[in-house]
Formats: C-alpha cells, sequence, structure tokens
C-alpha cells in the first residue's frame, strides 16, 4: 500500500503567485506597448493621419485651363475654341468591350472609323484614363446616353473644349495643330519639370505654332478641393483655385494675302514665303500641298494617316522650311555683287558669250539656257538675262571658298531662326565640307556649277526669302517671325516681340544699287521675268531661277513637254516691292514648275498687287503668244 501524497502548500502558492506576477506583469507590458502606440499614433501621427483623413474625405479635381488663341495681323482668328460633348470610356470598368460597342451602336451611331480611332488612342492610354469613343455628340445623342447610363458601365459623357483651325489646309504647316498626349509627350513634360501643371490636360501642341509657342497658349492650370462621401460621390466644394487661360498670340501674317498667295499657286505643289525686309515679320508662308488640321484633334484614324504619309505629294512635309531645293539662278544678284565687292568685275567688264562655257583645255561644254549665246555680257546684262555662262566664268575666278564666304554672309547654308521647329539648314557647299562628307577633293567643275546654283548647293524657300529681304534693306538679316505679339489672357496687353536684327553686313552703296538696278530691268522688256513686271504702277526688283531636277546628256536639249512632269525643272523666283522703299520681300518655290519667269514670277506679283495696292487677282496673268525667255 502506498503512502499518501502530501503537497507542499507553500510551495504551490509561491508558483501561483509567481505565475500571478508573470501575467500581470505581460498584460501591464502590452498596456504600457498599446499605451505608447496610442500615444505615437493620436500625438506625434496626428497630423499624418489626419492629412490621410482628409485625403479620403476630400478630392483635388485640375481644372484645365483654356488654350489661348491665335490670331493674324488684323484680328482674323486663326485657332480658336468651342465647346462640345464626347463619349469616353474607362477600359478598366468597362468590361466586355466588344457586347459594349454593340450596345452603344443600338443607341447612337458607332462607326469602323471611331472604332479604329478608339483602338489607336487606347493603346496611347493607361488602364484608368478615359478613352474617346466618339466626339461632338448632338444633344440628342448626349440625352440618350445620360438615359441608359445606368447600364453602360465605364461610359461617361463628358463636356469638353475643342480646338477649331477655321483657315484648313492653307495655313496648316504655320498654325499646327493639338494632339492627344502620348508617352513620349509625358515623359518631355516629367523631365522639364511641367508634368504638375498638365494635371486633366489630355492634349498639346504637336506642330507648327501650337508646338513652338506651347508654354504660352497652355496656360496655367488650376483645382477644386472636392468633399466626398464614403463611395467617392462629390458633395461640396471646399476650395477652390481658378486656371489661367493661355495668352494668345497675334501674328505678323496677314491672312488675306495668305490666301492670295494660296489662290495663284492653284493645284503647284510648292513653297512661297513673304517677309517685311525692315522687320524679318512674316507676312505669309504658302507650303502646297498641305493638310486638314482639325482631322488630329481628336487623333486621326490610322487609314488617313497612312495615306498622307505615303502620298507622293508629301503633303506632310513644311516645303518652306524643310523643303531643300537648288537655288538656281536666284543667286545670281548675290554672286554679282560679291564680284564688285571682291573687285572681280566692275560694271563695265564684259564676256563674249558663244552659249557655252569650257576649262581652259576642256572639250566639255557646260551650256548656257540660250543655246546661241547672249552676245557681248556685261554684270547688268548679266542679271537682267540671267547669262549662265557669265557665272560659269566668274564662279572660276571667285572660287568655291570665295564663294561660300560672302553667300554665307546672306544666312545660306544655315537656319533663319524663325519661331517654328524642325527648320532644315540647306547647303551651302565647300571644300572642307565635302572632304569631311565624301571623302574626296573639290572640283573646278563643281566651282563652275555652283556658280549658277546647282551642284550641291541647297536652300529653303525661307531662306532665300530672308536673303533677299537683306538686299532690299542694305544689309540687315533680321529674323523672320511668324507672331507679333503675345495678348496677356488676364490683363489683355499686348507685348510686343521686337525684330531681332542678327547681324549686318555692309556692301559698297554704288554696288548694292547697281545690282537693284539689274533686278529692277529682270522686269522690264529683255528681262527674263517681263511677263510679271508688265503694267506694274510700282518697281519690282527680282530675278528668276530654274532648278534642275534630273540631269540631261551633254549636248541634249531640254524639251518640257517630253520629260515627265515629276522630273520638270523646278521654278524659282525672288524680289521686293517698291524697289526704291521696299515693303514686302518675297520668295517662290514652285516644283516642276518649268521656268521662273512664267510660273513663280506671276504669282509673286499677284502678291506684290494685293499687299502694295489690295488688288485680289482673278487669276495668274496670262500674255497671250508670250514664250518664257530663260529662266
Amino acid at each position: 500500500m502506498q503512502s499518501p501524497v502530501i503537497k507542499n502548500l507553500q510551495l504551490e502558492l509561491a508558483r501561483y503567485h509567481a505565475r500571478l506576477k508573470a501575467g500581470v506583469a505581460f498584460v501591464l507590458v502590452l498596456a504600457l506597448i498599446l499605451a505608447a502606440r496610442l500615444v505615437y499614433l493620436q500625438l506625434i501621427q496626428h497630423e499624418h493621419y489626419r492629412n490621410l483623413a482628409e485625403s479620403n474625405r476630400i478630392t483635388l479635381v485640375p481644372a484645365v485651363p483654356n488654350r489661348g488663341l491665335i490670331y493674324d495681323r488684323n484680328g482674323r482668328i486663326l485657332a480658336d475654341n468651342y465647346s462640345g460633348y464626347t463619349l469616353e470610356i474607362t477600359v478598366a470598368k468597362a468590361g466586355d468591350l466588344d457586347a459594349l460597342f454593340r450596345q452603344l451602336g443600338g443607341l447612337i451611331e458607332i462607326t469602323p472609323k471611331h472604332l479604329r480611332q478608339f483602338k489607336r488612342l487606347r493603346e496611347e492610354s493607361h488602364e484608368f484614363e478615359t478613352v474617346p469613343l466618339k466626339s461632338r455628340l448632338s444633344d440628342e445623342e448626349v440625352a440618350i446616353l445620360a438615359a441608359n447610363s445606368y447600364r453602360l458601365p465605364g461610359v461617361e459623357v463628358k463636356a469638353r473644349l475643342f480646338r477649331n483651325y477655321p483657315a484648313g489646309e492653307g495655313l496648316s504647316h504655320v498654325i499646327g495643330y493639338i494632339g492627344r498626349i502620348n508617352d513620349r509627350d509625358l515623359s518631355n513634360l516629367r523631365e522639364t519639370g511641367k508634368a504638375v501643371n498638365y494635371k486633366g490636360s489630355t492634349h498639346i501642341g504637336k506642330v507648327g505654332l501650337e508646338q513652338y509657342y506651347e508654354d504660352i497658349l497652355h496656360g496655367r492650370s488650376g483645382f477644386e478641393q472636392m468633399e466626398t462621401d464614403s463611395a467617392g460621390r462629390a458633395v461640396r466644394v471646399l476650395s477652390q483655385t481658378p486656371p489661367v487661360a493661355g495668352h494668345d498670340l497675334i501674328l505678323n501674317l496677314d491672312l488675306e494675302l495668305q490666301r492670295v498667295a494660296e489662290h495663284v499657286f492653284g493645284d503647284y505643289r510648292g513653297g512661297l514665303v513673304a517677309i517685311d525686309p525692315n522687320t524679318g515679320g512674316v507676312l505669309a508662308m504658302v507650303s502646297k500641298p498641305g493638310f486638314d488640321p482639325n482631322m488630329f484633334v481628336d487623333g486621326i484614324d490610322p487609314a488617313t494617316w497612312k495615306e498622307l504619309n505615303e502620298s507622293p505629294d508629301t503633303p506632310m512635309v513644311n516645303r518652306p522650311l524643310r523643303g531643300i531645293y537648288p537655288p538656281g539662278s536666284t543667286i545670281k544678284p548675290f554672286l554679282a555683287l560679291a564680284a564688285l565687292d571682291l573687285g572681280l568685275r566692275k560694271p563695265g567688264d564684259a564676256i563674249a558669250d558663244p552659249g557655252y562655257y569650257s576649262l581652259p583645255g576642256s572639250r566639255h561644254r557646260y551650256r548656257d539656257w540660250k543655246k546661241e549665246g547672249h552676245g557681248v555680257v556685261d554684270l547688268h546684262k548679266s542679271v537682267v538675262q540671267s547669262c549662265d555662262t557669265y557665272y560659269y566664268q566668274l564662279a572660276v575666278d571667285m572660287g568655291v571658298e570665295r564663294m561660300h564666304d560672302f553667300l554665307a554672309r546672306f544666312g545660306l547654308g544655315a537656319k533663319t531662326g524663325v519661331d517654328l521647329k524642325n527648320e532644315s539648314s540647306g547647303l551651302l557647299p565647300s571644300k572642307a565640307w565635302k572632304q569631311k562628307r565624301w571623302k574626296q577633293p573639290w572640283y573646278l567643275g563643281e566651282t563652275v556649277i555652283a556658280g549658277i546654283g546647282q551642284g550641291y548647293h541647297l536652300t529653303t524657300p525661307m531662306q532665300l526669302a530672308a536673303a533677299t529681304a537683306m538686299l532690299a534693306n542694305g544689309g540687315t538679316f533680321y529674323r523672320p517671325r511668324l507672331v507679333r505679339a503675345v495678348r496677356d489672357s488676364e490683363t489683355r496687353g499686348e507685348r510686343i516681340i521686337p525684330p531681332e536684327a542678327a547681324w549686318k553686313t555692309t556692301f559698297n552703296p554704288e554696288h548694292l544699287a547697281q545690282i537693284r538696278a539689274a533686278m529692277v530691268d529682270v522686269l522690264k522688256p529683255g528681262g527674263t521675268a517681263v511677263v510679271a513686271g508688265a503694267g506694274a504702277p510700282y518697281a519690282i526688283a527680282g530675278k528668276t531661277g530654274t532648278a534642275q531636277v534630273v540631269g540631261i546628256k551633254q549636248g541634249a536639249k531640254y524639251d518640257e513637254k517630253r520629260v515627265a512632269e515629276r522630273h520638270r525643272d523646278h521654278a524659282l523666283f525672288v524680289a521686293f516691292a517698291p524697289a526704291e522703299a521696299p515693303r514686302i520681300a518675297v520668295a517662290v518655290m514652285v516644283e516642276n514648275g518649268g521656268h521662273g519667269g512664267s510660273t513663280a514670277a506671276p504669282m509673286a506679283r499677284a502678291v506684290f498687287d494685293y499687299y502694295l495696292l489690295g488688288k485680289k487677282p482673278e487669276g495668274i496673268p496670262v500674255v497671250e503668244g508670250h514664250e518664257s525667255a530663260g529662266d
């Protein structure tokens, strides 16, 4: 029989007290931790969590500013805004898009074009952004969508401002257009620290003045502090910082003059630039063909975009800035001035022109446009009748380096600095350029053809207009400027952008007067632009030019009628008027237009007639029975 176990009450009690104390201590530690956490949250982190709570209750809603408007010099609107409604879809909330499109198609008209555009814009958008499906909804369509909104998940009808370009195709390369902000635009905005100002904005300037003056036109975004309930619905507006509208642009360009220039250009391709030689203000700028910028505002569909980009007429190319062409005989007045200023020729020095030129010891003939030659030719006659032979010899005597340096004084071979992006610098060749570009020496034969503006030499219509303006004003290079003033959206005050005289080059006044006199005679009987000068009540100083597109065999005769239209020569003309006190300088380049005197020069005459006399043409003037002489 086992003896009973006798419990040690003292020991048990001690153990009990120990467990009790441990439990109390544990509870106290937890209580202290909880109290410390409570103090930390309520006192130290009070402001942080208060802000979080407020952010759940208050939503910041960006307010997009109205975009600034664009006017011509006489106050005619060139780019404005109007309000309308857009059907937009949040893809993340919409579910089955195909089913949604079918449902919407049963309510309003949804075309394949709308669907193609939606697909393209969706690829450029983020998951929770709304993507427009159809813009410019009618009142009836808005009412139908509002009545059926409860069964259209992810569908919203939003009121938006739309950009409009009343001038359409004519000013497409000048004004440009706005388009939806894509990833590249957003990346650029972040890099430049401007992304905050574009909160809520969907569009940005893409090309033209809309792009160049984006910071001025966009304005400053505002915001509203909106109190919301637990479901995210707006309850009330707590505070408001209104947006500041973008500033307006007022151009030097004259819309009516622009329309005249477009009209006389007809169906030709090419470019025309008219400049005020005393300020550099761009009065007209034509690029033919163009495109309708309104197509880009809502997002152009892929088929139309492909058609524009693959067109052989290249309507997306800004010809006055990006079109580069041989200047042809339009550089002859500049080279004639160089001959006088450099002491290589005197006004009375003359040559006998047999209709061709050959380098010493060579049998190769560089032909003149006039097969039988011009007879005895001095400097004045060389400009008036555009004698190639005279300038072949002059180029050899001058050399390519002196030719390069003198023409560079007129800004040729460099960007003009006009207030548009993506301008081409053209090409003013030299020995160093050829060695660097082609790793080849310069040949004397290349100097010969450079004397008549052929070979490597390439210019833009904008460069030719700016250079011609220098002949008109006596040697000052003014930066071409499209914008004359910026109008403040709040004060309505105008800040005039002063003319920028980039540099001034000096010539012997007598030499310049002789060149200008020869250019005046270009438009008189015996000159190559007599058609354009006929009956003018003011004096015009000009020079015609023809730029070869494809070469012809030595000794062969160029027959325009036997050449494919796109292989015909380009027609050029530069001029200023009135010759004694110039107010306007013009450069015209007509692709495959043939002769400058019969095609390009009458266009300039029509521009002069309107600008100086207010005379609007019914068409390009034609003199019956006249055949073009030379350029």
